[in-house]
């Protein structure tokens, strides 16, 4: 990670569903971002946690998804698909 994108994180990582939410409609990056009116790279971003999204966009996301945002994000790690755990 490079320092311009350190400086820019937040010290506590929110974690994300986007990537799971996304396969599971078969939505594309590009998709998700011309519904959200964001540039598909901010949608990558956003999946590899390496953008914490406003209030106002993890609203947005969930409700694009028609979830609550807590079914997108999380400031603990989501269990990882098929483990015990969950």
């Amino acid at each position: 990670m490079s320092n311009r994108s350190k400086a820019g994180a937040q010290a506590e990582p929110i974690y994300n569903r986007i990537a799971v939410l996304r396969a599971e409609r078969g939505i594309s990056r590009r998709a998700l971002a011309e519904a959200l009116g964001v540039h598909y790279q901010t949608v990558g971003y956003l999946e590899r946690g390496e953008y914490s999204p406003s209030l106002y966009l993890a609203m947005r996301i969930a409700r694009y998804f028609e979830v609550p945002v807590e079914v997108v994000f999380s400031t603990d790690p989501f269990p990882r698909i098929g483990s015990a755990e969950g």
